[in-house]
């Protein structure tokens, strides 16, 4: 039985690779608002990938990015208040 395919492992390692560097981008830029964005779109791609890259029979895979990607999605929406916050005192200065 195979629990992944190329398919699902690189969509996997790219959107995490990616989802990682817009983290690291966040971090570095506290007031940016534009990378909650990001993370969110990133998020929900992920969560669309098991359909889109055709490996959503492969049920480990499918919910890796099913969860991943609402986490993704969740995390950003709750970083974006204070994201908007923040750029709002870096704009104000």
């Amino acid at each position: 039985m195979t629990t992944t395919n190329a398919a699902a492992a690189w969509t996997m390692v790219v959107l995490g690779v990616v989802l990682a560097a817009t983290s690291l981008w966040s971090l570095a830029v506290p007031g940016s608002v534009a990378s909650e964005w990001v993370h969110g779109v990133l998020g929900v791609l992920l969560f669309l990938a098991p359909w889109v890259m055709g490996y959503s029979a492969l049920a480990g895979a499918s919910w890796t990015s099913w969860v991943a990607g609402v986490l993704a999605v969740v995390v950003a929406a709750s970083a974006l208040p204070a994201a908007n916050a923040e750029h709002r005192t870096l704009a104000a200065h």
